[in-house]
């Protein structure tokens, strides 16, 4: 079977087929461990089963789990491109590749929306999984504009790690500022609206 990133020859039948599909953007959000990652997977072992030709892309900064692989907080993993841009995403996508998956996709820069644009438009099947909000509930990065323009939205809830409700936000549990944070278990639980404090650091 074919890993995420190999790139083969086609031929004009295949190339045909290429450029009758239909592209489409989903968008897989939610707060830290609601599940993202394992759905992003979850579809694109599908789309591997399908016999459709996959690539799976990372964010460069992200290497809490590995550096070459998109890793669940659960431990689901399959091998991924990591990139350290947009443009660089763009770039690495081969022509006959019929699913692009992104992990993590807060942690790219606007140009990503253009990017996922671009891809659907030529036909491919783009998967998107992010955090839709930051430490403080605000929207994070580019997400909100991926989801306004998506043709799927999946919003994912985790469990409130105080009082057990759906969890729809992530509180940043060590002293550090600013959106780009990348960070496990020890440092964020998912919490409910009510049990959440924006921008709040605990334990100080």
């Amino acid at each position: 079977m074919r890993e995420s990133g190999e790139h083969l020859s086609f031929g004009v039948a295949e190339a045909v087929d290429v450029a009758a599909r239909r592209g489409c953007l989903e968008v897989v959000c939610g707060s830290m461990f609601s599940g993202k990652t394992e759905e992003l997977l979850r579809r694109m072992k599908r789309a591997r089963l399908a016999r459709q030709r996959v690539q799976l892309f990372k964010p460069r900064v992200d290497q809490r789990y590995d550096a070459v692989k998109v890793v669940s907080h659960e431990g689901a993993n399959a091998d991924a491109v990591p990139v350290g841009s947009a443009a660089e995403l763009l770039e690495t996508v081969q022509a006959d590749t019929a699913v692009v998956g992104i992990d993590e996709v807060q942690f790219f820069d606007e140009r990503i929306v253009e990017v996922c644009d671009t891809l659907a438009n030529r036909g491919v099947r783009v998967i998107c999984a992010g955090l839709d909000q930051d430490y403080r509930g605000q929207p994070f990065g580019p997400i909100s504009l991926l989801m306004a323009v998506a043709e799927f939205v999946t919003k994912l809830h985790a469990v409130c790690s105080k009082c057990g409700a759906q969890a729809c936000r992530s509180q940043r549990l060590v002293a550090s500022e600013g959106q780009l944070f990348v960070g496990g278990a020890a440092a964020y639980e998912a919490r409910c609206r009510r049990c959440f404090s924006p921008g709040v650091i605990e334990g100080q």
